[in-house]
Parts: C-alpha cells; sequence; structure tokens
C-alpha cells in the first residue's frame, strides 16, 4: 500500500465538485481525522467553510461493510427529525474520482468523549445530564417514524435477532484468527435462546455509544450522532443493549473504557436499571423480556466487529494503527459475555 491513500487528492475533489455543481466553494485543505477504525474521514476546508468527507477504506471490503451510501442516505432522511444529525451535502458514488465512494457533510462543532465515566466534566449534575440527553436521543431515534422518512425499505423484514446473529457468526467466521472457547459457547447459546419476533421494528444506529455522539462546546446537549453506517431497520433494544453493554466493560479497558468497576452512583451517572426505565417510560413501554440475551448478543456482536478489524490489521489495510491492539481486547470480551449465561 503506498502513501499517498491516507491523503486526499484536491484537486481531482474540486473538479469532481465542479462539474457535479456541488457549490461549497474551491477546497484549499484536508486534514484526516484520528480514531475511527472504519471509514477513513476528512475535515475538508474552503476559504469560508469547513465541511466533512467521509469514504470507504482501499482495499478488499467485506460484503455490506462500509457502507457510506446508506450513511448519507440515513443522515438525510432524519434531517427533519429529533435525531440531531449533521446535514447532508453530497454523495459520489463514482469510486473513480478519489477511488472509493464518499460522501459530503457539514462540519459540527463540538466534543466528543471517550471514556463512559466522562472524566473531563466537572460536575456529576451535568454527567447525568449528558446521560439522559443520550437517552433522549436513543428514544428519539426509536421513535422515527420510518414510512414517513422514506425509509421502509432500508431493512429486511423478519425476525432481526435472527438475521443479525446469522449474520454476525457468518462475519466472525470469515475473519477467525483463532478459537476462542467463550465465544464458541457464546454462539451456541445465543441460537438456542433467540426470543419470537415481537414484531418491534424501528430505525437503528447499530453503534450507539458515546463516542459517536457529539456534544456541544457546553457538553450537555447532543448536536450530532456520527458514524451511522451500521444503522438498519431493526429491533430497538439492540441500540440499548448494545449500549449498556459498553457500560459494563472494564473501565481500564483500552480503546472505549465503560463504567465496569466504578461507583456510578458516585459519578452521577443512572445506573443500568434507571438507565432501561428511563428509556421505556420515554418509549410507552412497560418492561423488557430476555434482557440478558439482548446483553449476550451485544457482546457477540461486538467480539465479531472487533475480531473483523483485528483480521483488517493483520492483512494491513485497517486504517488505524490502534486495531491491532484490539486483538487483546477479545478473549476478555467474551469471558464477560458468558457470564450473562450462566
Amino acid at each position: 500500500m503506498s502513501q499517498h491513500h491516507s491523503l486526499l487528492d484536491i484537486n481531482a475533489l474540486n473538479k469532481y465538485l465542479r462539474d457535479a455543481q456541488v457549490s461549497i466553494g474551491e477546497i484549499v485543505s484536508a486534514e484526516k481525522f484520528s480514531g475511527g477504525q472504519s471509514n477513513p474521514t476528512f475535515k475538508i476546508s474552503s476559504a469560508d467553510a469547513d465541511y466533512v468527507l467521509r469514504r470507504q477504506p482501499p482495499g478488499e471490503l467485506l460484503k455490506s461493510a462500509h457502507a457510506v451510501d446508506r450513511e448519507y442516505r440515513v443522515i438525510s432522511a432524519l434531517s427533519e427529525t429529533d435525531v440531531p444529525v449533521p446535514e447532508a451535502i453530497h454523495l459520489c458514488t463514482d469510486t473513480q474520482v478519489l477511488g472509493a465512494m464518499f460522501y459530503i457533510m457539514e462540519f459540527k462543532a463540538g466534543r466528543i468523549f471517550w471514556k463512559s465515566a466522562l472524566p473531563e466534566i466537572e460536575s456529576n449534575t451535568q454527567r447525568g445530564a449528558m446521560y439522559d440527553e443520550m437517552n433522549r436521543v436513543m428514544a428519539a431515534l426509536h421513535s422515527v417514524d420510518v414510512d414517513a422518512v422514506g425509509l421502509s425499505d432500508y431493512g429486511k423484514p423478519g425476525n432481526y435477532f435472527e438475521r443479525q446473529l446469522q449474520r454476525w457468526t457468518k462475519q466472525y467466521r470469515a475473519s477467525e484468527t483463532e478459537r476462542i472457547d467463550d465465544i464458541e459457547r457464546l454462539i451456541t447459546w445465543l441460537e438456542a435462546s433467540l426470543p419470537d419476533d415481537d414484531g418491534q421494528v424501528s430505525l437503528v444506529h447499530g453503534d450507539f455509544r458515546l463516542d459517536n455522539m457529539m456534544f456541544a462546546e457546553d457538553a450537555s446537549d447532543v448536536v450530532a450522532v456520527l458514524d451511522w453506517e451500521l444503522s438498519t431497520l431493526g429491533h430497538p433494544f439492540a441500540d440499548l443493549a448494545y449500549q449498556c453493554m459498553q457500560l459494563r466493560l472494564p473501565h481500564n479497558m483500552g480503546h472505549a473504557p465503560g463504567l465496569g468497576g466504578l461507583d456510578r452512583e458516585a459519578l452521577g451517572i443512572p445506573s443500568e436499571e434507571d438507565y432501561v426505565n428511563q428509556y421505556c417510560e420515554r418509549r410507552g413501554i412497560a418492561a423488557i423480556d430476555n434482557w440478558s440475551f439482548y446483553l449476550a448478543f451485544s457482546f457477540f456482536r461486538l467480539a465479531a466487529i472487533v475480531q473483523g478489524v483485528v483480521k483488517r490489521a493483520q492483512q494491513g489495510n485497517a486504517s488505524n494503527a490502534k486495531a491491532s491492539s484490539l486483538a487483546a481486547m477479545m478473549k476478555p470480551l467474551a469471558a464477560h459475555a458468558v457470564t450473562l449465561i450462566d
């Protein structure tokens, strides 16, 4: 892989924007954002404004991975809803222009936090407000009328968890680098414990967690939900359980540490039970059955995603040097997951 893959060809981009009559002015600079394992993302600037460009990574891609066109579609569809998203400006499906499909969206100023305990935030009140805001945004997302915003064909009908389990098992097998007994147990248990389809369908984000939220400079309001490439029509509890799973991860775990081992009350962060109840209240849901299935599924799905990044790193086309260190996460992740099924 030659070095220039990490850079954008600004001349080619400007020629394309002129031809396509995308009126954002002449782009004079492009700077790659660090972080983000998946789609290389750039801040591009014209003389008077900043924008964001996201493109697919170079190299061989798993089918359905890095779907920047889906991401663009969902951001566009959400523009008039209560879900905060950047304005979608233009999608380019012609891979000749920059060597990969890409889209351009509004640049939102704000703050991104990586640690679930929010050590950068001084007050418990503000931490609590930020968690409440994430809860509100999630409930707003799951309340979007998908037909009204033109997303009724954004996912397949039928039992979401059954399909997802097959999909992620397949992706996990495709990128498996060693046999992990806990994961084998987990797959067997999940297949045996699939709940019946309850007919709930909503837009799901697919990676709903703290570091995909951009908060206002004063930190309480979410100004944008980012990273929609895993979004689909699915079961709302998938997002809820996935976020709660993230929060259960150890607080001293490398990449995106959770709250495991910390006193949530002392931090002003709601307990899992309170967080889930608050969500249910906002959505008008009485209670959630099969909670441990949704959690265990989330652990498996995260393990499959991490395993994919590990495999790509070994093949040398992951867009982040941290990728190989994720390999060390796999066994603790799996060990934590099986505690839910014992």
